[in-house]
């Protein structure tokens, strides 16, 4: 029996959730399996999922977030006149030093996982973990990536894809069965 009081090293695991940038989503568009999700209401579900809010072991003082992985960033879909109104700032803390970026520019130089990192990363909180946090979203231009592997599936189907809930009732029906 284990003397730890409180929540050990093994109640936090990592699950790795795939989203699709391009692809309408049934509660996050505005119109949902019409429109892709705007850039915000995308950028608020991955900072979600990064400080593994959703999860029931959540406790704002501990890493216990999941790995997200982001493709299509190329498509991004922002509403209104924000890809050319919307103006990012740096500035080097030397007088005369502020420069500014709009956010069409950033994309084109930079792309779609820049702009999403940065939404992202205004919406994580302020402290020591938000570092950690974000180099667990892996974001790509395109459809393709190095992490096929590590995202959940049920029965061959990804989670997220049409079917993969179907998927899972037959395999929890199939254990059913077995008992």
């Amino acid at each position: 029996m284990s003397q730890t009081i409180g929540l050990t090293k093994h109640s936090y695991t990592r699950v790795w959730h795939h989203i699709s940038a391009s692809k309408p989503h049934p509660t996050l568009s505005t119109q949902p399996n019409v429109t892709p999700p705007s850039l915000g209401r995308l950028a608020s579900r991955i900072a979600t999922i990064l400080m593994g809010k959703h999860k029931p072991t959540w406790d704002p003082s501990t890493d216990c977030g999941d790995y997200v992985v982001v493709t299509n960033c190329a498509a991004l879909h922002v509403t209104g006149r924000k890809m050319w109104q919307k103006t990012y700032y740096r500035h080097n803390t030397k007088p005369g030093s502020l420069q500014s970026v709009t956010m069409d520019v950033l994309m084109s130089k930079f792309g779609g996982a820049e702009v999403l990192r940065k939404a992202v990363s205004g919406m994580l909180p302020k402290n020591r973990l938000r570092d950690k946090r974000l180099a667990r979203m892996k974001a790509f231009e395109g459809d393709a990536h190095p992490y096929q592997k590590n995202i959940i599936h049920f029965g061959g189907v990804k989670v997220g894809q049409d079917g993969w809930q179907e998927a899972v009732k037959a395999i929890r029906e199939a254990d059913m069965k077995k008992l």
